[in-house]
Formats: C-alpha cells, sequence, structure tokens
C-alpha cells in the first residue's frame, strides 16, 4: 500500500494536521491521490496565520478591538461623476476616444467572474445559462458575447474574452459555449479558467475537515481568488506576450453592464489607473449594496452587512450621503497592477466566514451541523483598491449600467432586469422617432446596436 510522500507528511506534522490521513490505508490508489493533491494545494502557513490572528482578535479585550470602520469612513473625495456641464460631457468624450483606439489596438481583454449557480433563482444551473431577454429569452453569456461581437466590429482589433468558472460550473460552462458554437465567437478568443479551492477549518482548533476519507471540505476562495487562477493558468503570461493593458472586469449577473465601456477604459487609462471602480449612486441609505469609502486616505469598500441603518443614513455638511457610492462590481485593472499582485509584491487579504460545513467525525460519520462549526477562507477582489498607487472611482448611469440578477423576485430579480433591457429598447426605438407604448415587450441586441446614437444612426440609414 503506497504512504503519503515524506514531504507531505513532514508538513501535517509541522501543523499538527495528521488527522486527515487517518482512513489512508482503506482508500483506493485513486483515493489516495485524489486526498494527497488536494493536501500539496493548501497553504498551510497562511491558512494556519489566519485563523491563529482570529482566535486572538477574538480574545482580545474590547478596549483593543479596532474602531468600526463605518465610524471613521468618508464620502470619496474624488470621483468622476455624471455629466451634468457641457465641460464634463466634452471629458468624456475625450476619454472614449483614447477607449476606442485602446480597443482597436486590441490592449483590453474581458474577465468575465462566472462561478456561481442559478440556485437562488430556482436555476440548478450556471448563472451566465439564465434566459433573461425579455422577448428573445436570451441567456447572459449570448448578451455578453453579442456585446463582445459588437464591439469588435466596431472598433476593429481583438478582444480576448476569459471566462473565471468554479468547479461547480465549469464543465457545463464549457459544454454550452461548444453546443452554441462560442455564441459566434471564434472560439480562440474564448478561455475558461476555474478558480481555486480553499479548506475549512475547524473553527474551535483550526483543524483541516474532511467531507469524505477521501476529500478536504473545500469551498471556492472568492473573486478574489481571480489573481492567482489568472497566474497559475498561464493567462496572465500569455495576455502580456498579446499586449493586453488593460482588464474589464464585471460578474455575470448584470445584462446592462457596457462591456469594454470606451468611456471607462479611457479615463482608466489617461489616469494612469491602476485599479479603475464603477459606482452607482444607492437607491436608498439601506440599500444592500457594498459601498466605496475613504478611510485613512485609502480607498475601501464597506459592505452593507457592516452598517447599522443610523450609520448608512449618515450624512456630510453638505447633506450627501456618505455611504452613497454602491459597488457596481465593474472595474478595469492593469496588467501590471495583477502582475503585483501576483509576485509577491502585493497580496490580497485572505478574510474568515463563520458558516455551517458538514464534516466527517472521527468515527466516520458525516456530521450535518446546526450551528456555525467552521471557517472558510475566501479573497476578495475589491481588498485590491488601497493596494493601488493610483484608484478611480467613476459614476455609472444606473438605470442604463447596473440591472443585476440575484434574487428570484423583488429587487435584482429577473423580472427587474427584463424590464431594464425592455425599457431601454423602448428608450433607444424613441430616440430614433418612433412611438412605442409602455407596455411593448422590446429588445435590442448588442448585434444590433451597442447604443442609442448607434440605433438611430441604422434607423436613418434605412430610411
Amino acid at each position: 500500500m503506497p504512504t503519503p510522500s515524506d514531504e507531505l507528511l513532514e508538513r501535517l506534522n509541522h501543523y499538527e494536521q495528521q488527522h486527515v490521513l487517518k482512513w489512508w490505508p482503506d482508500l483506493t490508489a485513486d483515493q489516495q491521490q485524489r486526498l494527497s493533491e488536494q493536501l500539496q494545494a493548501v497553504d498551510f502557513p497562511t491558512i494556519q496565520t489566519v485563523w491563529q490572528a482570529n482566535q486572538e482578535e477574538t480574545a482580545a479585550a474590547p478596549s483593543l478591538q479596532q474602531q468600526p470602520r463605518a465610524e471613521i469612513a468618508q464620502a470619496p473625495s474624488s470621483v468622476v461623476r455624471q455629466p451634468s456641464s457641457v465641460a464634463d460631457q466634452e471629458i468624456r468624450a475625450a476619454a472614449a476616444v483614447v477607449g476606442a483606439q485602446l480597443l482597436a489596438d486590441s490592449r483590453v481583454a474581458v474577465i468575465t467572474v462566472a462561478g456561481g449557480q442559478g440556485s437562488r433563482l430556482g436555476f440548478d444551473h450556471p448563472k451566465g445559462m439564465f434566459p433573461v431577454g425579455p422577448v428573445s429569452e436570451r441567456t447572459l453569456f449570448q448578451i455578453f458575447a453579442e456585446q463582445i461581437q459588437a464591439r469588435k466590429r466596431r472598433h476593429g482589433g481583438q478582444i480576448p474574452w476569459l471566462i473565471m468558472t468554479s468547479s461547480a460550473t465549469h464543465d457545463e460552462t464549457v459544454a454550452f459555449f461548444k453546443q452554441h458554437d462560442f455564441l459566434g465567437l471564434e472560439q480562440q478568443t474564448v478561455v475558461f479558467f476555474q478558480q481555486g479551492s480553499m479548506p475549512a477549518v475547524d473553527a474551535a482548533t483550526g483543524k483541516l475537515l474532511l467531507s469524505g476519507p477521501d476529500s478536504l471540505c473545500l469551498s471556492p476562495d472568492g473573486h478574489g481568488g481571480l489573481v492567482t487562477a489568472l497566474k497559475s493558468s498561464g493567462l496572465l503570461d500569455k495576455m502580456a506576450a498579446d499586449g493586453i493593458q488593460h482588464f474589464f472586469y464585471h460578474q455575470v449577473d448584470n445584462p446592462t453592464v457596457i462591456l469594454c465601456d470606451p468611456v471607462l477604459i479611457g479615463l482608466h487609462h489617461q489616469h494612469g489607473s491602476q485599479l479603475t471602480t464603477n459606482v452607482v449612486e444607492k437607491s436608498s441609505p439601506t440599500e444592500k449594496m457594498g459601498v466605496l469609502v475613504e478611510l485613512n486616505g485609502k480607498l475601501e469598500i464597506i459592505e452593507y452587512s457592516e452598517l447599522t441603518e443610523q450609520q448608512a443614513s449618515k450624512a456630510d455638511e453638505s447633506g450627501q450621503w456618505i455611504f452613497w457610492a454602491g459597488n457596481t462590481a465593474i472595474h478595469l485593472f492593469s496588467r501590471e497592477f495583477f502582475q503585483q499582485l501576483t509576485d509577491g509584491t502585493l497580496q490580497l487579504e485572505l478574510h474568515l466566514a463563520s458558516k455551517k460545513v458538514p464534516y466527517l467525525n472521527d468515527e466516520g460519520t458525516l456530521v450535518e451541523p446546526t450551528e456555525p462549526n467552521a471557517y472558510k477562507f475566501e479573497r476578495f477582489i475589491f481588498d485590491a483598491l488601497p493596494l493601488a498607487k493610483i484608484a478611480l472611482i467613476v459614476e455609472g448611469n444606473r438605470q442604463r449600467e447596473f440591472n443585476p440578477v440575484k434574487n428570484a423576485t423583488g429587487n435584482d430579480s429577473p423580472a427587474t432586469a427584463k424590464a431594464a433591457l425592455n425599457r431601454i429598447a423602448r428608450e433607444w426605438v424613441q430616440a430614433a422617432g418612433q412611438i412605442v407604448s409602455e407596455d411593448s415587450d422590446l429588445e435590442i441586441s448588442p448585434l444590433e446596436a451597442l447604443d442609442a446614437e448607434e440605433f438611430v444612426r441604422n434607423c436613418e440609414s434605412r430610411g
């Protein structure tokens, strides 16, 4: 019967994690290989350090704990707001020219974070496969693919599409694209890569938990795992070799995102920004959105769960909410900044989340806890904000750009996203001089037009 490698045994002994090999003699060769590979991938020093720091912080006297971030946060002091003057419009027009040239020169790639299932929507498939077109029932993936096609047609140049999946969505996502001929795109321009996983540990002891005799309790490492996944997959080096300078990042749940928006790209490039974030004004102080703030001169995101209702409603001297700048998860990253985040120069923080995690006990029985019993580890991409030497905030048009599909009903649901696509189409048709009723079901493919101006020109050219 094969034994674990000396190197693995040494690591497990050093970090007092030998218990994970309890059933090793009973495992098949394939099962041993599986467990061994999972253990080889564990970053034991980091996990132990983060768990220990959490234990010490929890045990610290209240007087030694940090003041809540919400109490010292300030509204961002420098934001490119929505245009309110001719001068503002001219700034954005000039930026659009710069962005268009970067697209023409094939300097921009798209990253779509697509690791989530549509479970909350009652959809047992990757969320990118969810049908959201109000007339056509086009999927989220189809809408994005058509935007990329249209951008390439308008600006020229290539736009690589990098789709980050998870272990739960990877195979089905790849199969979907193959089945649908890569949604009209050249196969070689669409690249799939998986985010990593991290093990859960017992909250009280820091011991690794097993989901079975041959497997750790693993979970995705968060959207911040993007950085490591780009590096380990070789994509970061490939994008550098291909001349990519900027990455347009978005999450899969927002069908009205303006992919590769030349204005946003141009502003990002003009300011020499390492990380540019699109924000929108919250609809109410208590809306469930993370918000961008300044803390000790650095940009950070505070999650809505960190704010009491009173804190969320706090305003400055001018009457502006301090926590107004809602995070849309639409970002632009410079390639050099990503490289700094992977070469040891900078590193995203590793967070702990208290969760209920089923685990195999010492008797080999699977335990289903009724209370949180473990910590999961994850990284958040927005933790890169305070690490950037130059970061830029740009306010987007909420009605046009941010209509995500997160909930089965109510706000941010399929119904509201479809209504937004419908409304946008009606507005474009009206801009072309046509009369449409408010209850008309309309939808405009990006292949027909990327914006109202293009739609009007196309209508005029057809007479």
